[in-house]
């Protein structure tokens, strides 16, 4: 695992940007829906970023793995939480869960979660 976490973070970014010049409908359609997940409701948050990172590990997917564990640390999502959450990802998608739920660790560590304690 040499994936630097924030460079997938900030190129992705960058291509949101042409992405809103280019294909604004689309952008506009994905930035609306997003909206309306990300407020406190019967799910808290921090829960609903938890089931996003889940399935980005489901999917491996890295960009996912870099917005979402930015967002659980900015959420404050503890270790112990974000370890629960890997529990229910590697459990729900075997083997290759596993692989992809040490990356999220990793991306969740980079970007500061719980200071990277146990880094």
């Amino acid at each position: 695992m040499t994936t630097a976490y924030k460079d997938i973070v900030h190129l992705i970014n960058t291509k949101m940007k042409d992405f809103r010049k280019e294909i604004p409908e689309t952008l506009q359609g994905f930035n609306m829906m997003a909206a309306a997940t990300h407020h406190e409701g019967a799910l808290t948050r921090k829960t609903k970023e938890l089931m996003a990172m889940a399935i980005g590990i489901a999917a491996r997917c890295q960009g996912c793995l870099g917005f979402h564990a930015q967002a659980c640390v900015k959420l404050g999502v503890t270790r112990a939480e974000f370890e629960e959450m890997l529990q229910v990802a590697i459990y729900m998608g075997g083997g290759p869960s596993l692989m992809t739920a040490a990356e999220a660790l990793a991306a969740y560590e980079e970007f500061g979660g719980e200071q990277a304690l146990g880094a």
